[in-house]
């Protein structure tokens, strides 16, 4: 039995440990620790009684319960499975391959420093005047849901209507404005907002919002805030806080091409 044992059995037990291990950290992130021990305990009495003891009637009721209940966590546990598979594809080594098929040419980048370049100002313009506000770029990840909670506009991106839509007496200055492309799609949109407790107290409402809709997208979220005049963005689930504008005109040079 035991040269019976190669190379593949390794790499089976390998890949099964670390599968487990990262849905163990998954799931420790979205508070459903509890609920993955208790689906790992019932494993382990399943594979016990089905195969060890051969228990058969116990062993088939089981077996009908496990059917019915990979269904049941597909419906419980959809958002953590889809975070799983963003992250996946989102993983660094899948974007520098997908880049291998996009080109880059002279003209895109072009479109992208004319994208770029309004958002910056405004962001300068209202970090000193103080003005919170919080821009979306849409990327990969479609994001007609949260447009819809908004007010379409189908703009082009122009410094002024930013500064006019996020100025403290306008009727969409408290929710996010989203960019598809070089267009304001539309403002005042609602954004799920992230419960991680890891995020710093200081930092209100709009940054948890930037930062929850990041969980869910691939998207590029940019906070003003109204307290500091601090300008922060969030990529891929994580702040850069107190960003300078040349420094924010450089991230997301380097993210959008």
């Amino acid at each position: 039995m035991f040269f019976e044992f190669g190379i593949k059995d390794i790499i089976d037990i390998v890949l099964v440990a670390l599968m487990l291990f990262y849905i163990y950290r998954l799931m420790k992130e979205s508070r459903s620790l509890n609920v993955f021990m208790g689906i790992l305990i019932f494993v382990v009495l399943w594979l016990v009684v089905s195969q060890v003891l051969e228990m058969k009637l116990l062993g088939s009721i089981m077996d009908k319960l496990v059917s019915v209940g990979v269904i049941a966590l597909i419906i419980l546990f959809q958002e953590d499975i889809r975070k799983f598979l963003y992250n996946l594809g989102a993983h660094q080594r899948v974007q520098t391959l997908r880049r291998l098929f996009i080109n880059n040419d002279k003209q895109n980048q072009e479109q992208i420093k004319q994208t770029i370049m309004p958002i910056v100002m405004s962001c300068l313009s209202m970090s000193k005047k103080k003005v919170g506000a919080l821009i979306v770029i849409q990327r990969g990840t479609p994001l007609d849901d949260i447009v819809a909670t908004g007010e379409r506009l189908d703009a082009s991106i122009n410094q002024r209507l930013i500064e006019n839509i996020f100025f403290k007496n306008s009727p969409l200055h408290d929710g996010a404005m989203v960019i598809v492309h070089d267009r304001i799609r539309a403002a005042g949109c609602i954004l799920p907002v992230s419960h991680d407790l890891h995020i710093p107290k200081e930092l209100g409402l709009r940054h948890r919002a930037a930062l929850g809709i990041t969980h869910e997208s691939d998207c590029i979220a940019i906070v003003v805030s109204e307290e500091t005049g601090g300008i922060s963005i969030a990529i891929r689930n994580e702040f850069q806080l107190r960003l300078t504008a040349e420094k924010l005109e450089s991230i997301l040079t380097q993210e959008l091409s």
